[in-house]
C-alpha cells in the first residue's frame, strides 16, 4: 500500500471512529519527534549498568507475584538494594498498586510512604472494585509503610514537610501525570542526595517509552537532565548526583551479565 493511500485509510478511519486520534497522538513515533526537537541530545538516556549503582548485588526479594501489572524482579531488587545504602532510608513512592515495591523497601528502610487514589475515587472513575480492594494488598498492615490517599496532580506535597532519600514514581504513565509527578517530587521532596527511580519509562530493558521520557524530561529541571540514566536490565530510569560509568543504549543488546534466580513459592 502506497503512503498516499495510507494517510487516505487513516483519515477515513478517524472520521468513523474519532477516538483513534488519540493512539495517533500518543505513538511513539509522535513522542520521538517531540523530544527530538526539544532535546536532541536526549533521544535515549545513557545506560547504568545496575552493579554500578548496586555493587555486588546480592538481595532476596521476600514477596514478589509475577503477575499483571507490576515490576520485573530487577526493578524492585534496585529499589531494595538503593534503600539498603541509605542509613535510615526515608523512601516515597507514587502508585501503590498491590503494594509489592513498598513491601520490599520497608524490610531495610526506616520509614516508606506510598501515595494512590482511594478505593472511593477509583470506584468514583469506573474502575473494577476487584481492582480498588487489591491495592495495598501486601502492604497495609505494615508498621513502618504510611498509606496516603489522593490524586497525584493534586495532592498536596508541601504539606508533608518531609524530604525522601529514595522516592519511587510509579503512578499514571501518561505524559501530563509523569510531568506532574516529576515537577513535584523536585519541588517538595528531594534534598541533595535524593535518588528518584521512575517506572515503566522502558516497555521493556531494551524498549524505551517515549511518552514517559518526555515527561520525565519536562519535569526535571534541565540542568539536571545529565544526572538521568536508564538502568541496565530493567525497565527504569533513575536520578542520582554519583559520578557513573555509562554505555550507549542498545535497542537489541548483547548480554553483559546473567542473574542467578532461585523461586520459592509460599502459599497464602
Amino acid at each position: 500500500m502506497s503512503k498516499l493511500k495510507k494517510l487516505f485509510k487513516t483519515i477515513s478511519l478517524v472520521i468513523k471512529q474519532p477516538s483513534l486520534i488519540n493512539h495517533i497522538l500518543n505513538s511513539d513515533d509522535v513522542w520521538n519527534d517531540i523530544i527530538k526537537n526539544k532535546y536532541p541530545n536526549k533521544t535515549t538516556l545513557p545506560v547504568v549498568e545496575i552493579e554500578e549503582l548496586i555493587p555486588n548485588l546480592n538481595e532476596t526479594l521476600n514477596t514478589f507475584t509475577f503477575l499483571g501489572g507490576g515490576s520485573l524482579p530487577t526493578d524492585i531488587l534496585l529499589l531494595k538494594a538503593l534503600a539498603n545504602q541509605i542509613e535510615n532510608c526515608s523512601y516515597f513512592e507514587i502508585g501503590t498498586w498491590r503494594g509489592e515495591s513498598v513491601i520490599n523497601v520497608s524490610e531495610t528502610a526506616k520509614d516508606c510512604y506510598t501515595l494512590n487514589l482511594s478505593k472511593a475515587e477509583m470506584l468514583k472513575l469506573n474502575m473494577p472494585k476487584e481492582y480498588a480492594d487489591l491495592h495495598g494488598f501486601f502492604s497495609k498492615n505494615k508498621k513502618n509503610i504510611t498509606h496516603l490517599f489522593g490524586n497525584s496532580l493534586t495532592f498536596d506535597y508541601k504539606g508533608l514537610n518531609k524530604k525522601f532519600d529514595l522516592i519511587f514514581i510509579d503512578g499514571n504513565h501518561t505524559y501530563d501525570f509523569v510531568k506532574s509527578d516529576t515537577e513535584n517530587i523536585f519541588k517538595h521532596l528531594i534534598h541533595d542526595e535524593t535518588i528518584v527511580v521512575w517506572h515503566d519509562y522502558a516497555y521493556n530493558p531494551e524498549k524505551m517509552r517515549s511518552e514517559v521520557l518526555a515527561g520525565i524530561l519536562d519535569g526535571t529541571p534541565r540542568k539536571l537532565h545529565n544526572n538521568i540514566y536508564h538502568v541496565s536490565n530493567s525497565m527504569c530510569a533513575i536520578y542520582t548526583k554519583k559520578q557513573l560509568q555509562t554505555n550507549i543504549f542498545e535497542e537489541i543488546a548483547t548480554p553483559k551479565k546473567i542473574f542467578k534466580v532461585k523461586v520459592e513459592v509460599k502459599n497464602l
